[in-house]
Order: C-alpha cells, then structure tokens, then sequence
C-alpha cells in the first residue's frame, strides 16, 4: 500500500507514470468521459483548513471516475481533539477505500498514515502540498513539452508549496531560482533537502534577478492560513516582490506565471499579470482535477473496496 504525502517518497519514474495517467485521463475526459475506474470506492476527505480547489477537485475527480467522496469538516472530526488520529484512521479505513487530509501540521498527516490500512494523500500541510505540484508540472509539461532544463523563479515567502515545487524540479531536472525577503528565505531544513536531493538551487534578494531568463515566475500569497498574526508585518516586506508587469519585463518573453490561488490581487500578483498573456493560473487550476485523478487511480484502483475492514 501507499500513501501520497510527500514528494520524497516517490521516484521520478513514478511521477512520470503520474503525469502520464494525468494526461491520459484529461484526454479521455475532453473526448466524453472517464471510465468508472473507482467504481464502489469512496474517499474521505478531511479538513482542518478551509478550501475551494482541494475540494472541488477531489470530489469532482471522484464523481467522474465512478466513485463518491465524503467531506468531513472539522467540527465533525476535530481530528486529534475530539478523537485522536488513530482512532480516526482506524474507523475511516473500515469505511473508506482512502483519506485525503488538509491539516494544520504535517505530523497529523504522518500518524494518521501510520494508523491507516488504506492509502492517505496529503491535501495540504504546513510542510508540503504535493498534489499542487502534481497539477503545477502537469500543466508545465503541457506547456512546453518536456521539464528537463526548465528554470522556475519563485517570488514571495519561502513557505509549503515552495518546498513541494523544489521537490519536483529535482525530481525532473529542473533549475530553480527563490527570491525572498531576508528572514523569509529558504532556511537551513529548506537547503538541506535541496542538496540532498541534486536540487540546482539559487537563492535571491532581488526578485528580478531571480526572473532574468526563467521560464516560470511563480508566487503565492505573502500571508499563509496560521500566519494572520504576521499581516502587518508582512504586507510591509513583500510589495517589493509583487509580480507586476515590471517584473515580468525582466522575464524572457515566453515566461509563463503561475499561482497556486487564492490570489490577493494587488498584493502578490496583479491582475494585469493575473489575466494576462503569460498567464497560466486557472489552466493550473484546472489541472488540479486531472493530476489528483491520477494519484486516486494509483492508489485507489488497488484497494479492493470489499476487503478494507
């Protein structure tokens, strides 16, 4: 059995196989429908943070492949307060063929896998998104037909998707480039993955140095769910590291933005560059349903859903 919670867990070869299913399951969808390939199975998906993409997508992909996906909130939960995690991954796995969970910490994630007897995929943590990653270099590669060699400049806080989408420029070949504020820049945890993972690696002060000859810019919001305490502080370092029409001019000329939403128009990204030409933000998020299509299928499609109590 296997769980889909971090990057570091799967090889390059496995996520090119994901990318590929992805792809695959795009194409079919375009052309008419999925076939019911999780027919009988259901997924559960708990949240501790609120969501419209990891949502969506989910119990989209699920209805589209035949299968049915539960929200539980976290008043119905209250993972690790009202029940512990165990506890909670002991009951979901006699009902559910997999747990999908959007959590606080990412050491919830760790022991509700360890307690499951079906695969858990990580909807978000403070450490990693991966499945926005799986979207983000699918929607890469349909870009420009191939990663290898690709260079992604990342502006704004060094924060969980950061650290998922170095995860997947090492995994394929991919230079990346991090321009952040001093004392938001990648921390020693941040460098020390990326060497031991083969991770070519630059860090920035000046975002546009960061940009100059990259084919992605990509940014996120400058305040994450947990950090509200921070929003002063925060929304006077980062306006330097807006992504305007003025940063992109330093870009090369087939640069392509990216966010992983919810946008703050006018604070990390502007909307003349948010619904711009180079601008591929809602392809991305579209391309979250594709991507997590996958990752169910390869995880799910070996379940058998009469044998998980």
């Amino acid at each position: 059995m296997r769980h889909f919670i971090s990057l570091t867990d799967w090889s390059r070869d496995e996520l090119y196989e994901l990318l590929t299913l992805a792809s695959d399951l795009k194409r079919e969808w375009c052309a008419g429908g999925n076939r019911p390939l999780l027919a009988g199975r259901v997924l559960a998906m708990v949240f501790q943070k609120p969501s419209l993409r990891t949502r969506v997508s989910f119990d989209v992909a699920m209805l589209h492949l035949g299968g049915h996906a539960l929200y539980l909130s976290p008043q119905e939960v209250g993972l690790g307060a009202r029940e512990s995690i165990p506890d909670v991954a002991r009951v979901l796995s006699g009902y559910t063929q997999a747990i999908m969970a959007r959590v606080f910490d990412h050491a919830d994630l760790l022991e509700l896998a360890k307690a499951s007897t079906v695969p858990v995929i990580n909807g978000l943590s403070d450490r990693e998104h991966p499945c926005q990653t799986m979207a983000d270099l699918f929607t890469l590669y349909e870009q420009f037909g191939h990663l290898n060699g690709l260079t992604i400049a990342y502006v704004g806080d060094t924060n969980n998707v950061t650290r998922s989408l170095a995860l997947g420029a090492a995994h394929f070949g991919m230079h990346m480039r991090v321009a952040s504020p001093r004392g938001y820049a990648p921390n020693a945890d941040f460098l020390a993955m990326a060497e031991a993972f083969d991770l070519a690696l630059d860090v920035f002060e000046d975002p546009r140095e960061a940009v100059r000859g990259a084919d992605v810019i990509y940014t996120d919001t400058w305040v994450s769910m947990g950090q509200e305490g921070e929003t002063e502080t925060r929304q006077q370092v980062f306006p330097a590291y807006q992504v305007n029409s003025a940063l992109l001019s330093a870009a090369s000329t087939h640069v392509v933005v990216m966010h992983c939403l919810p946008a703050h128009r006018g604070q990390e990204i502007t909307d003349e560059v948010a619904d711009g030409t180079h601008s591929v933000l809602f392809t991305q998020a579209e391309n979250r349903l594709h991507a997590q299509k996958a990752i169910l299928v390869r995880l799910m499609a070996q379940v058998p859903a009469e044998d998980n109590l």
